[in-house]
């Protein structure tokens, strides 16, 4: 029996940083995935999970500094494998890397990357995904322990693989994301990725070479030290899901940790941070 959803749609003005503040809000309130748009963003919450009140603990709702209406609809599951197909478009990254649905022509480029998204984020198409695919691309990540931290549809896992990282593990607190992470990961032939439905407290006792982050400021802020925890000497951090102007308060962080900022990409304002951690 498929599960019935609750949609809500948010128009947010202005729209950033709103937008992020709320999708990160309303991660933790409960609601399971997200799709952006140029007013906002839709939100989906399955309806058993559903309580009276709910929204009203959404703290940048109630704030003064934006304005963010919403209106709510039921639904049942749809195929979000055809929903994405309208505007799920082939993209490339440095002429290196394809990132194309099973549907797109192959244009024979060193890598390709096949995703079908369903309602996970991370198509590349988003500017954090788009910079570290970037950041990955310039790495020798070959024997590589590699962690993906909010794995989403897994396209950093599967391009990590392809980079010649091993052993790979792929970790969503999404139900939706672990599931089209397994099966973006048998379409992609991989074979070094472990997928798992979790959160931070799956890395206890855990050590990698390099640590993908894309996620949000505030979750990112909150895990970090875990991260640099489970992070080798001389191993990187990629993060990425924040703003230019939430460098300072992340580098902060990270410095205290004993991580080094080696890199900025910046798309949009959207920025993706590489970090070594000292010996």
């Amino acid at each position: 029996m498929n599960a019935i959803y609750l949609a809500y749609t948010f128009t947010v003005s202005p729209k950033e940083p709103a937008t992020e503040m709320l999708i990160a809000e309303l991660g933790y309130a409960g609601f399971e995935s997200f799709v952006e748009n140029e007013e906002g963003v839709v939100a989906y919450i399955q309806k058993e999970e559903w309580k009276e009140g709910l929204l009203e603990s959404i703290f940048v709702l109630n704030s003064n500094e934006f304005e963010i209406r919403y209106t709510s609809e039921e639904i049942a599951q749809v195929n979000w494998n055809s929903e994405w197909e309208k505007n799920f478009n082939q993209i490339q990254v440095a002429d290196k890397v394809s990132i194309r649905a099973p549907f797109h022509e192959n244009p024979n480029l060193p890598y390709d990357i096949v995703i079908e998204p369903k309602m996970s984020f991370g198509t590349g198409h988003h500017e954090t995904t788009h910079m570290m695919v970037q950041h990955l691309l310039e790495m020798d990540l070959e024997a590589k322990k590699t962690l993906d931290m909010g794995c989403g549809t897994g396209i950093l896992a599967i391009f990590a693989e392809m980079k010649g990282a091993q052993p790979i593990d792929a970790i969503d607190i999404d139900r939706w994301c672990y599931e089209n992470s397994l099966e973006n990961i048998e379409r992609n032939n991989c074979t070094h990725i472990s997928a798992y439905e979790g959160e931070v407290s799956l890395l206890e006792g855990k050590q990698y070479d390099v640590i993908i982050a894309n996620i949000n400021r505030n979750i990112l802020l909150n895990d970090m030290e875990v991260y640099a925890n489970c992070l080798e000497a001389n191993g990187f951090l990629l993060l990425s899901g924040f703003y230019k102007e939430d460098i300072p308060l992340i580098d902060a962080k990270a410095s205290t940790l004993g991580m080094t900022l080696q890199k900025t990409l910046e798309r949009n304002n959207w920025v993706s941070l590489k970090y070594l951690k000292k010996v």
